[in-house]
C-alpha cells in the first residue's frame, strides 16, 4: 500500500516547501511543473525520478491518485526540472512494477519498504537544434 494521505498533504503543505529547492538539483530528484485542472494555477512538486531508456520515469510513493498526476494526465505533459535543467515532456503513463523495471538498486530498496509499485513514464520533447548559420 502507497504512503498515507496525510503524509502526503503535509509534504504539500510544509515539507516540499523547504526541501524541493535543494532536491532538484540533485542526481535522482526532480520538480514537476504543473497547472492545476481546476484552479489554472501553477504547482511544482518535488519527486523522485530515474531513466529508462529516453522516459523519464517518476516514482509514485502515494499512488496515481495524487492531484499532482491527475494533472500532468489531464493535460497530457508538464515540465520537469533536473539537474537544474528544465525539460518538457509528453506521452503520461501510470504503470506498476512487475519486478522488472530497471531502476537504480536503492530506490527499488526504498520503495519495496513502503509497497509502492506504481510508476509515471513521460517522454521528452525533442527541442530543436540552434540553426546553423553559414
Amino acid at each position: 500500500m502507497p504512503i498515507d494521505r496525510k503524509v502526503a498533504r503535509f509534504n504539500r503543505k510544509f515539507a516540499n516547501h523547504l526541501v524541493g529547492p535543494l532536491f532538484s538539483r540533485l542526481p535522482g530528484f526532480g520538480k514537476v511543473h504543473h497547472r492545476g485542472r481546476k484552479s489554472g494555477r501553477e504547482f511544482a512538486t518535488p519527486v523522485k525520478l530515474f531513466r529508462r531508456g529516453e522516459d523519464i520515469v517518476i516514482t509514485l510513493p502515494y499512488g496515481p491518485g495524487s492531484d499532482w498526476v491527475k494533472n500532468v494526465l489531464a493535460a497530457g505533459g508538464c515540465e520537469i526540472t533536473t539537474r537544474g535543467r528544465r525539460v518538457r515532456v509528453t506521452n503520461p503513463v501510470v504503470f506498476t512494477d512487475d519486478g522488472t523495471t530497471k531502476m537504480p538498486a536503492l530506490t527499488r530498496r526504498i520503495l519495496s519498504r513502503v509497497d509502492a509499485k506504481e510508476f509515471l513514464a513521460l517522454t521528452p520533447v525533442a527541442t530543436p537544434s540552434p540553426a546553423v548559420r553559414r
